[in-house]
Order: structure tokens, then C-alpha cells, then sequence
């Protein structure tokens, strides 16, 4: 599907994660997906781990019923296709599945697929998704000379993990971190990948991140995005990032 600026995917594990910790329902994940939606979110994220800490499996069927609802929207289901992800892949067929590197304890994503090692295992699970209709997706570091391994594999987009920019906004080593990525979000449209983004990108640091990275087509938010959330709202937060992808839109046209 396509957009005319960068799409924003909300991640709404961190609503889970606080569902989780009492058995009454709230915050409902559904409703968040939903005002979600409302505030004019394009798309919804969701990464459902083996030890189900956060977003539980009847979670990722309930919300692609309900994505199924808004024409236009998009779902995206991540994970280790090595663990859980094949079995909602096969299952519900989202519009994208990203593929993430991530063992089973892990606290956080933290690091892109190494694919002079991984490419035999990843490249029938990547043709399977793909037969299915689903358009596949690599959480990849931000290295220009693998994007080619990550298209020669089946790939459709790669997703740039964003941390190490994220920490450097704002500090000296920011304008060598935007080059990183500048440069790594090039390779991958020179070898004709699609590019997504995310990890750490806030209010704060976004604008400045899509103004010189080239060609991203949808950022996924959660933790900013859910942080700020509890405190401006769904609607108004959702609205502020939108407004952050617009101004980044406006100054590169």
C-alpha cells in the first residue's frame, strides 16, 4: 500500500506490557489500535515474543480483524521467524512481517541480522512469507554494504535499526550517525529494497532523521510514541508525529 509521505506504525506492546501486569483487560490493546487508527495512524505494529510478556497471541488475531476494518491501514507483525512469527504468518497473512534477530530472553531488539551467516536460514522463510502474500521485511544495522545481502535473500524492505542514531541526537556524533544511515537507506533503494525504520525514534528526534535519511517508508513507533501517549493522549500524540513526518515531508519537497 502506498503512502505519499512516511507511514507511521504504532507499536502497542508497551500497552500490553501494562495490561499484563493486573487480569482486568486494561488498557485494552484493541482500543489503543483503534484510537490509534482514528488519530490517522497508517499502520499498527505489534511483536508478540515466545514468553508472551507483552502482546499475547489472541492479541495479534484480535488486531488483525480489527486493522482488517480500516481500508488502507496496515498490519505488521515482527519477530524471529526462527520462533514464533512463521505461525501467525501462516495464520493470518499481514500486509508485512519483519524479521528480527532477537533470541527468546531478550530485554529489546538491539541488533540487525548478520546475513553472511544467516542467509541459507532466512531465504526459504522469506520465500514462504512472500508466497503468502506477505511482504517481508529485514531488521537490519544501518551497513550499506549488506543491503545487497538482504535483497540477494528475498527480501522486499529491510528495516534500519535506529538506536545508535537515536543516542547521538543532539550530541557531536549525530551528523556521522545521520551519514551511517543516509548512506545505508541508499544501498538499500540501489538494490531495490523498500526502507523502513525504527527503534528509539521520538518527537524529538524524528524530523531530523527522515529530512536526511532517503526514501523511508514507514517509521514503527512504540515507546515514545505510548510514553507520550499516556500523558498527551492517543489522539494528540498521534497527531504530533504526523505532524513531525509532515514538516520532514515539506522541507525535502
Amino acid at each position: 500500500m502506498n503512502h505519499p509521505r512516511t507511514a507511521l506504525s504504532v507499536n502497542l506492546n508497551k500497552v500490553a506490557l501494562v495490561r499484563n501486569t493486573r487480569h482486568l483487560g486494561i488498557p485494552s490493546v484493541t482500543r489503543a489500535a483503534t484510537l490509534c487508527l482514528q488519530a490517522g495512524a497508517q499502520g499498527i505494529t505489534v511483536h508478540p515474543r515466545p514468553d508472551a510478556r507483552h502482546i499475547r497471541a489472541d492479541d495479534v488475531h484480535e488486531l488483525s480483524a480489527l486493522v482488517k476494518a480500516w481500508p488502507g491501514a496496515e498490519y505488521n507483525i515482527e519477530g524471529n521467524p526462527f520462533h514464533n512469527l512463521m505461525d501467525f504468518v501462516r495464520a493470518l497473512r499481514p500486509h508485512q512481517c519483519t524479521f528480527v534477530p532477537d533470541s527468546e530472553g531478550q530485554f529489546t531488539s538491539d541488533h540487525g541480522w548478520d546475513l553472511a551467516r544467516d542467509a541459507e536460514r532466512v531465504r526459504p522463510l522469506i520465500a514462504e512469507a512472500r508466497a503468502l502474500g506477505v511482504r517481508v521485511s529485514l531488521f537490519m544495522d544501518a551497513d550499506a554494504a549488506a543491503m545487497p545481502l538482504a535483497r540477494a535473500v528475498g527480501a522486499d524492505r529491510v528495516e534500519l535499526y535506529t538506536e545508535p542514531y537515536a543516542a547521538a541526537h543532539g550530541g557531536p556524533d549525530q551528523a556521522v550517525q545521520i551519514a551511517r544511515f543516509a548512506a545505508a537507506a541508499q544501498a538499500a533503494l540501489d538494490a531495490g529494497l523498500g526502507v523502513n525504520a525504527g527503534h528509539d525514534l521520538n518527537q524529538a528526534n524524528l524530523a531530523d532523521f527522515l529530512r536526511a535519511v532517503p526514501g523511508v517508508q514507514e517509521v514503527s513507533i512504540g515507546h515514545a510514541l505510548i510514553s507520550d501517549a499516556l500523558e498527551q493522549g492517543y489522539e494528540r500524540t498521534v497527531q504530533a508525529y504526523l505532524r513531525a513526518i509532515a514538516s520532514a515531508a515539506s522541507a525535502q519537497s
